[in-house]
């Protein structure tokens, strides 16, 4: 089982000994600059490929919420006014 203190935190605030240290700005900087490092940038040819399929699939999404939209505005006219063909 947790020790209570583990989980919650201790209540009394804790020495100074025992809070993490800050981490300097230039110290985070270089672990920020390290990191993109490791990052696999993606190739002009692979941008483009994903910007398309992106734009295919926001046009595809709008013309199934439009198509929706339509559908249920019709049927709720329909509803309430009585009259099926407007």
């Amino acid at each position: 089982m947790a020790d209570s203190d583990t989980v919650r935190g201790s209540r009394d605030g804790g020495s100074d000994e025992d809070k993490p240290k800050r981490t300097s700005l230039v110290t985070f900087y270089r672990q920020v600059v390290a990191e993109l490092r490791k990052v696999v940038w993606p190739t002009q040819e692979q941008l483009v490929t994903y910007f398309f399929v992106v734009m295919v699939f926001v046009v595809v999404m709008m013309a199934l919420i439009s198509a929706l939209d339509l559908g249920f505005g019709r049927l709720a006219f329909a509803v309430f006014t009585g009259n099926a063909e407007q």
